[in-house]
């Protein structure tokens, strides 16, 4: 099935948060990161500030920054309607309103936008649909990065997990995974499958991290290689 527009609903993060959701450390930083379903987060961006090296994988990529910013338009509104009516599910300690929630969005969203329309910037915004295999070499990356898609859409099935995670591993020295809950704060239906299938071949480690937006969403997966 072709991979369509209108059945997303972007949603950007930015570098603040991937850094407690991922416990990325200063050294993590300064490695070679490739980072799964980004969507319109503006991590990739603040990172290139830095001069730091990510790239960003995503469906989403394939279409233009204009029909990005109209589905944008599209979809905030219901988002933020949802976060009303759910908003006993969220944890309002670091973002403390609906209102904040929505600006660090819309701000994450518009850097986002500026910079994936830049020519300068095609590198580093690659269209990639998992659990397809990336152009990439072996162990090309030092650290795989997943933000609210793996292990989180459970209903995706527990064999486009390990395909996905496979791919993942083939790529990168350790890969994190962040959130391991399911849509519905609980424990991911994926999750006990992918710690029996990786946990032979690879240090599997579930660590609380400093970041719960999500009720009961603050631990992190990690897999890293044996050999690392």
């Amino acid at each position: 099935m072709a991979f369509e527009l209108k059945n997303v609903v972007p949603w950007g993060r930015n570098l603040e948060e991937y850094t407690n959701m991922f416990a990325l450390t200063a050294h993590d930083l300064s490695k070679r990161i490739i980072s799964f379903g980004d969507g319109p987060a503006s991590f990739n961006l603040e990172m290139h500030r830095q001069g730091k090296e990510v790239t960003s994988l995503d469906p989403v990529y394939q279409f233009t920054a204009d029909e990005l910013r109209e589905r944008i338009h599209e979809t905030k509104d219901t988002i933020i309607r949802q976060m009303q009516e759910n908003r006993d599910n969220f944890v309002w300690t670091s973002i403390k309103s609906i209102d904040e929630l929505e600006r660090i969005r819309m701000e994450a969203m518009a850097s986002f936008l500026a910079d994936f329309e830049k020519e300068s910037s095609k590198s580093r915004y690659l269209y990639h649909e998992l659990p397809a295999k990336t152009e990439f070499a072996d162990q090309a990356f030092d650290l795989g990065l997943s933000s609210h898609f793996l292990i989180l859409y459970a209903q995706l099935g527990l064999d486009f997990h390990l395909q996905s995670i496979r791919e993942m591993l083939r790529l990168c020295k350790e890969v994190r995974i962040f959130p391991i809950v399911n849509l519905n704060a609980g424990k991911s239906e994926v999750l006990d499958g992918i710690l029996e299938t990786f946990g032979t071949d690879y240090e599997l480690i579930v660590s609380k991290v400093n970041y719960e937006f999500q009720k009961g969403g603050n631990e992190m997966l990690t897999l890293r290689n044996h050999s690392v």
